[in-house]
Formats: structure tokens, C-alpha cells, sequence
């Protein structure tokens, strides 16, 4: 028997005026939201998925116009159509009864004020308790949310915390109320797979617990397996497919929700190429247009790497000496105390590793936030300093070397960072920022030839000639990222430092992005450090994997054997917590969830 509905949406239509046109962004959304259900809402960026939630609480951008809509929300018996409340009385629901968390924490935290502070803010606010007894609730919520050391969080500044712990405290913040509805817009996007785990478990038992109904919006269909009993497959504003897991993970009907599923990175299964959306929609549908792949299964098929181009692949890998070599790497950063800075001892951030990178191979380095990894990528880089212990790159020490002696060889050595934006100058147009390196190194005769080879790596990313004078914040973060990787190209290197550089990009994306790398190391046989905390990434894309923990490698493998016949305990833990998308899987998750309901 399905359960009442606490949340109807009919017929939203957001649209954006732009001159004499009219941009729509949701188009006829309609929706319901059943008494303690997750529903999942899933789609790439600019799909509606987030407007759609913000048009629940009212805050759809100024500049949006809202038409034709009917919200009702039924709480308490007492019905009420909340696109006709004004801003006094939206203030008596928002985080009372309809909370939300956002995606980005770190913007979302008031900055000035203590996670405790804003925490107790909602207790006071809308509870009318003491201050005394809303610190007390509060750090019970801490500790519901695992933020153990509560107290010393709840004097904590945002920025004094890590992005877990900051998800965490947004967490209390929605749940402090404890609402009827939670709206979680990308609440994991980016978080290691084990606090999102973690996360995704505190979300289930807040819905069991309290009977709070949740909307939950991801771009990974992954994700939303794990937590969500519905789902509603959003494309260019509209909802082009709805139905329970089951259905939408083992039978899909339209090509993007296909696309979406056959796009993720695999566990099962070693890719040669990852499939994209574009493989699954055809150009004129109305026309009958051609689609390269009908189903995921055939995607999968016509994709897999056999055993035989593996064994082939290492075996060209490993016939020359390696590029690389790290001998007892050390980056050690002292821990001072007291008025006159006394060193009482000292965070070993990178802990004695070593290990070789084969030219033409891509090493993987995994591991959770602040176990070292990207670290390790600078003091190679030696963009940090090394403590002790030696980096050769092409048979030469170039840890002990200075800024001069090193900077011919830069041209060399590449890094494509997490976040393009903030790597790039956004007073600069795009075609200067790739071309200003190979003016620094001397690289072609004169600027002619240089705008011209910009031209040619603007293409080979995939982007066009006529991106040249645009500006970073002209393109969506897909577009930025390849911006990134064809300004690393431009000097030719033979090493890149891949940090982190696809965490942040929806699936569809970021399958285009590993994709093109995958193409540029075959095409010019670069060697890739590819750092990440997903392990679904660096399975597609690594020859090898690194584990990393607390500045140590824990555990070195080949990328399958490592899968199949994890040794370190650290390595089956991260493993086990990646969310799972195969119908076996499927299976297994609803089964589990059917358990635990009738206990």
C-alpha cells in the first residue's frame, strides 16, 4: 500500500527572460513525494534538477520567472500551497519543516560565525528554547553525526574543518528541527567514497528515525542506487523517465537514462573506452536518427578490454627503465606551540614512499582527504619542498635542484589541477593563458605560430578556434577542465600530474575528459600521476594503483589484481564502501532495505 503524499509539485515551469527569447530551464515538471520516502532526482548540470528543489522552498533566482505551477505541501493535516506564500511566511517553514543541504558547504556556512553558532541559530530561531538548551542539542547532533570532539566543532570556524565535517554540520543543521521534508541538492559531490558512505547511512536512519521524506539530487546514478526507493531521470528540464530502482537500473527505457548508467566507471568490467551520452542519443530522434549503442549491456560489451590486450599493454609499459623513481620521499611539516612557536613535533604528511612510473604508464593514487596524496604530487612536482628522500625524473635528481637549475626541465613536468577556475586567470582570455607558457620557454618562432598551435590544441580538447577570446567563466566546468589540459599540451610535456582534475564533473563529463586522456597518452605516450579518491576513476584509467594512508603507501598493485584480491584491510575498506550499480548489486540493496522495513 503506497504511503500518502506529503509533497505534490504540477506542471513547474521555470523560465529565464533573455531579450525578446524566453530560456526555459524546467519544463512541465510534475512529481510527487510520498510520507518517509527518498525520492531521487538525477541528471547532468543545467538538467533542472537543482531549480526544481529550489522552487520548493521559493528561492528560485530573481531573475527566473515562475509560471503555471502548483506546489501543495500536506504537513500536520494542514494543507498549504507554497508558491502563494510571501517571504515572512516561507521564514516559519524553511529549515522548520522543509530543510535543505546544499552542495557546497563552504559556501552555504556563514564564514564569520562558529558551526556551533549557526547550528544553535536553528533551535533558537524556530524552537524559541534557550540558548543554554540549544548548545545542549546541539551537541547531540554532533555526535548523531558522528562529529566526534563535538565541542571543539562547535567552536570551530568553517574553514578550521575539513569538507566531511562541514558536510556533516549542514547535516545538523537540516536534521535540528527535525522537518518533514529534506531537500539534499548534491550533498556528496566530491566527499572520499567512505564519508560518503557514512553520509548516505546518517540520511537512512533520519528518514527512519523521524519520517522525514527526502528529496535527493545526485548526477551519479551510482548514488542514488544506494539511498533512494524512486527515481526521476531529468534531461533539458524535463523528467524523461520515473520508476523505482529496480526498473530504472536493471530496465532503462530512454537512451539518456542508459547513457547515464553505461557512462559510470566500472567495477565489474576493465573499459577500453568509457561510454558517453552521446553514444546512447540520436541526433534527429524525430527522424529516425542513428544511435551507436540500444543498451548499456552492449556498450559494456563492445567496450571491455580482453586479458590479452591487458597483458600486452604492461609488457610495452615495462620494456624501458622508468621516468620516474621515488626513493624514502618524505614531506614533513612541524606542529608549533606556545608564544615563540616551540616545534613540539611534527605532521608527516608523505612518510618515507617510494616507487617507479614507466614512461607511457598511468600510475593511480587513491586515498581519503588528508592521507597525502596530493602532497605527494607537489613535492614530485616540487611545487612543495621536500623533506628528505629523492625524486629522479629521467635517470636526474630534481628534488635538490634550485628554481633556475629547474626551470628548463618545467616544460616537461605538468600538473591539471581539481578545480580549473581558480587555476585559471579569469581577467585573461583562454587563447592567452594556453599561449603564455610556450612564450615563457621559448617554445615556436613568434606569437603567429603559437596562436595557431593554440588553435590546433583548442580542437584536439575538443573545443573551437573561436574559444580563443572568450573568458574562463564563459564555459561550464567540462569545458574549463579541458581548458586546463590543452594549456598543460602546449609545452609538450613527457609527465603529467593529473590532481584530483575529474572529482567535481558529472559522470557524462567527466567520462568525455578520462576519455580524451586516455586518447592524448596514446597519441603523444605521455605518463600520468593520476590522483583521486575515487577508486570506480582510477580502476578505468590506471595501469597501476597506489593506496595511500596517513602519508604511507599501504598497498601496490596491478589495477584488476588489486579489485579482484584486495591485501590491506585499508584498500578492502575503501572498495567496499563505492556505491554499486550493477542489477546483482541492485538486487542485493533492495533486498536489504525490504529487510530492514519489516524488522
Amino acid at each position: 500500500m503506497k504511503s500518502k503524499s506529503i509533497l505534490s509539485v504540477k506542471n513547474l515551469k521555470i523560465s529565464f527572460p533573455s531579450g525578446k527569447e524566453e530560456n526555459i530551464a524546467v519544463d512541465g515538471v510534475s512529481f510527487q513525494l510520498r510520507k518517509g520516502e527518498i525520492l531521487g532526482i538525477v541528471g547532468e548540470s543545467g538538467s533542472g534538477k537543482s531549480l526544481t528543489s529550489l522552487s520548493i522552498l521559493g528561492l528560485t533566482p530573481p531573475s527566473g520567472k515562475l509560471e503555471s505551477t502548483e506546489i501543495i505541501f500536506d504537513d500536520l493535516d494542514i494543507r498549504t500551497k507554497l508558491n502563494d506564500l510571501n517571504e515572512k511566511e516561507f521564514r516559519k517553514i524553511r529549515g522548520n519543516r522543509i530543510s535543505m543541504i546544499f552542495q557546497e558547504p563552504s559556501s552555504s556556512l556563514n564564514p564569520v560565525y562558529t558551526c556551533g553558532n549557526q547550528v544553535r541559530e536553528m533551535f533558537t530561531t524556530h524552537k524559541k528554547i534557550s540558548r543554554k538548551e540549544a548548545k545542549k542539542r546541539t551537541l547531540e547532533l554532533f555526535e548523531k553525526v558522528n562529529l566526534f570532539n563535538s565541542e571543539k566543532i562547535y567552536h570551530s570556524y568553517p574553514h578550521e574543518i575539513s569538507g566531511g565535517q562541514m558536510q556533516r554540520v549542514m547535516i545538523a543543521m537540516a536534521m535540528a528541527c527535525q522537518p518533514a521534508i529534506l531537500l539534499a541538492d548534491e550533498p556528496t559531490t566530491a566527499l572520499d567514497v567512505t564519508i560518503q558512505k557514512n553520509i548516505l547511512e546518517l540520511m537512512d536512519e533520519m528518514r527512519k528515525e523521524m519520517g522525514t521524506s527526502i528529496i535527493f539530487i545526485s548526477h551519479d546514478l551510482g548514488v542514488i542506487a544506494e539511498i533512494a526507493d524512486r527515481v526521476l531521470v531529468m534531461y533539458k528540464g524535463k523528467i524523461v523517465e520515473e520508476g523505482t530502482i529496480e526498473e530504472i537500473f536493471v530496465r532503462p527505457q530512454h537512451p539518456y537514462t542508459k547513457g547515464l548508467l553505461a557512462c559510470r566507471p566500472r567495477l565489474d568490467v576493465k573499459l577500453n573506452v568509457l561510454p558517453t551520452i552521446e553514444d546512447f542519443m540520436a541526433e534527429n530522434e524525430s527522424e529516425g536518427g542513428e544511435r551507436k549503442f540500444r543498451s548499456v549491456g552492449e556498450a559494456l560489451i563492445l567496450n571491455a578490454e580482453t586479458k590479452g590486450e591487458l597483458i600486452q599493454k604492461r609488457m610495452d609499459t615495462i620494456k624501458g627503465g622508468p621516468l620516474i623513481r621515488i626513493k624514502k620521499l618524505k614531506k614533513y611539516y612541524p606542529i608549533k606551540s606556545g608564544v615563540f612557536g616551540k616545534i613540539k613535533g611534527f605532521l608527516k604528511a608523505v612518510d618515507s614512499v617510494s616507487f617507479d612510473i614507466y614512461p607511457g604508464e598511468t600510475i593511480g593514487l587513491v586515498g581519503e582527504s588528508g592521507c597525502g596524496k596530493t602532497t605527494l604530487g607537489k613535492t614530485i612536482l616540487k611545487l612543495v619542498d621536500s623533506t628528505d628522500g629523492t625524486v629522479m625524473y629521467d635517470g636526474k635528481v630534481i628534488n635538490h635542484l634550485s628554481e633556475g637549475q629547474l626551470r628548463p626541465m618545467r616544460k616537461d613536468i605538468q600538473i591539471i589541477f581539481q578545480d580549473p577556475y581558480s587555476s585559471l586567470n579569469p581577467k585573461h582570455r583562454i587563447g592567452y593563458t594556453i599561449l603564455e607558457p610556450m612564450k615563457i620557454h621559448g617554445i615556436l618562432k613568434n606569437d603567429k605560430e603559437r596562436k595557431e598551435r593554440v588553435y590546433e590544441l583548442l580542437e584536439k580538447v575538443n573545443l573551437k578556434p573561436e574559444h580563443f577570446e572568450r573568458y574562463p567563466h564563459q564555459f561550464s566546468g567540462g569545458q574549463r577542465q579541458r581548458i586546463s589540459i590543452a594549456r598543460a599540451l602546449a609545452l609538450n610535456p613527457k609527465f603529467i600530474v593529473c590532481d584530483e582534475s575529474v572529482s567535481a564533473l558529472d559522470v557524462s563529463i567527466q567520462a568525455q575528459v578520462l576519455n580524451l586522456l586516455n586518447q592524448l597518452k596514446k597519441e603523444f605516450n605521455f605518463t600520468y600521476l593520476f590522483i583521486s579518491h575515487d577508486l570506480s576513476v582510477i580502476k578505468f584509467i590506471a595501469d597501476r594503483i597506489l593506496v595511500m594512508k596517513d602519508g604511507k603507501l599501504v598497498e601496490v598493485g596491478y589495477s584488476d589484481a588489486l579489485f579482484e584480491r584486495p591485501k590491506h584491510e585499508y584498500t578492502r575498506q575503501l572498495i567496499n564502501a563505492i556505491p554499486k550499480s550493477d542489477p546483482e548489486d541492485i538486487y542485493k540493496i533492495q533486498m536489504r532495505k525490504k529487510t530492514t522495513e519489516t524488522r
